[in-house]
């Protein structure tokens, strides 16, 4: 059993887990099903804003896609929870990325 098909049979009893939805996503990414992973990391966030570590990945998908200004977005909207939350590592890792891009 792949690990995507593992996460799908734990997500059948937890389907709203902010963990398994993210590690399911990153499964998606390393097996270039993109949308997929996109899709997850929309929910988690839109169910659970705190969830930092999803921000610096979406913004990651959007960049690979040629979206740079939603990626910029991303990284902001990011930077500001992780802010609010005291999350100082996050903050400094999504601040990054966003240089990055705007370099």
């Amino acid at each position: 059993m792949s690990r995507i098909e593992k996460l799908l049979e734990y997500m059948k009893t937890s389907d709203k887990d902010s963990f398994l939805q993210h590690a399911l996503a990153l499964e998606y990414i390393k097996v270039d099903r993109d949308e997929e992973a996109r899709k997850l990391f929309n929910e988690i966030l839109l169910r659970e804003p705190t969830y930092i570590g999803s921000y610096y990945h979406l913004g990651k998908l959007l960049e690979r896609a040629g979206e740079f200004e939603k990626a910029i977005k991303v990284y902001e909207r990011g930077m500001w929870e992780a802010k609010r939350v005291s999350d100082n590592h996050s903050y400094n890792e999504l601040m990054g990325a966003k240089e990055d891009l705007e370099e």
